[in-house]
């Protein structure tokens, strides 16, 4: 195992933070996998992830056995693991400028086209490695003038030319779900049957530009841009969502470190032994079929199913409960599909989002990931 520290600019006088990076196997070495956790820094279960999975990591690079590179990055903003409101944990938006710090990674494609021009092949393995030579430098080239601008350029850095991108995540109560390119069903499946997710939600564009679309959909851009030379999807990227915020666990996180290595042994970055029969196939359905529900009034939720249920059409998901009026108003389903996600509020204002159902026919447009 190789350690390395990477140095964020301070943001205040008297203050400084850093990327702890753990690389095992070959430097260079194909194909490299890209691991990180809590970029929302309040998400804890893939950090204990993240953590198992160095520790597997370390005995298996021991034994010989990681022919590739991975690279694992377990604390992925330290900006955002500081950030505590009177000891309440706040690690999804920047307090300083009240960004999400998973959306707003910088736009490749152009300035990497630009780099490319007149250097592409009629060799697709050929044009892999400008392709990816371009993206270095173009993520070199971006400016930092803060932390959390340096802290999106050195992630982007570290993952910008993996074969593939696991972007580790939890919702606030939920079943394992994963988001990625439509483009990457496929591929994206036997890691979602390992992981026991209920949910595989594709969409090319989600809204925003979120980190595992940066790295991945720009090579779809750069194929339309080209469109005369061959240039494969050469990075899978994918957000996990482990469960819920409070599924925090050894148990847990040892389950979803033996799902992660065996698809790296599919994807050919370890050699293990990998299990008898594959796990079920989990069905993909597009992002833009997610029902979010939200509350029509104020009032005390209370949640008829839980999550992994399959829910039907018109069915009851949940109550509200007005405790001044003794109203109660019912929340139902316009969809049939799977309850991914809820709340853990248990008192909703008016107008808040309290579930998400993914259905299988696209019903939604525009930007498509919660705020």
């Amino acid at each position: 195992m190789r350690i390395e520290k990477i140095e964020l600019p301070f943001s205040t006088s008297g203050t400084s933070r850093s990327l702890q990076v753990m690389r095992f196997g070959r430097a260079d070495a194909r194909p490299k996998i890209y691991v990180q956790a809590s970029l929302h820094a309040d998400e804890i279960p893939g950090m204990l992830t993240a953590v198992r999975l160095c520790n597997r990591l370390a005995a298996l690079e021991a034994e010989g056995k990681i022919l590739g590179e991975i690279v694992v990055v377990p604390v992925a903003n330290p900006i955002g693991l500081a950030q505590s409101i009177q000891g309440s944990a706040f690690g999804r938006f920047a307090l300083a400028d009240g960004t999400n710090f998973n959306r707003h990674f910088a736009e490749l494609s152009l300035p990497a086209a630009e780099r490319l021009r007149g250097r592409l092949t009629h060799d697709a393995a050929e044009n892999r490695e400008l392709i990816r030579e371009a993206l270095r430098a173009s993520v070199q080239a971006l400016r930092a003038t803060d932390e959390i601008s340096a802290l999106r350029r050195e992630l982007l850095r570290l993952a910008i030319d993996a074969d593939v991108v696991l972007d580790l995540h939890c919702d606030s109560e939920a079943v394992t779900h994963l988001y990625t390119s439509t483009a990457h069903a496929l591929r994206a499946a036997p890691l979602a049957a390992a992981l026991g997710a209920k949910a595989l939600l594709t969409a090319e564009v989600s809204g925003d530009h979120p980190f595992d679309e940066a790295v991945s959909r720009t090579w779809l851009e750069l194929a339309r841009i080209f469109s005369d030379y061959p240039i494969a999807h050469s990075c899978f990227a994918t957000t996990v969502e482990l469960r819920g915020d409070v599924d925090v666990s050894y148990a847990l996180a040892d389950h979803d470190t033996a799902a992660i290595l065996y698809f790296a042994t599919l994807e050919g970055a370890i050699s293990m032994a990998l299990p008898p029969a594959e796990p079920d196939a989990v069905f993909a359905t597009p992002l833009a079929g997610v029902l979010p529900l939200s509350a029509p009034v104020a009032g005390i939720v209370v949640f008829e199913c839980a999550v992994g249920d399959w829910i039907r059409r018109g069915e009851i998901v949940a109550r509200l409960v007005d405790p001044i009026s003794l109203d109660e108003t019912a929340l139902t389903s316009d969809i049939d599909g799977v309850l991914f996600a809820r709340t853990r509020t248990r008192y909703a204002i008016a107008g808040q989002r309290l579930a998400k159902i993914a259905g299988r026919d696209p019903i939604r447009s525009g930007k498509l990931l919660s705020p």
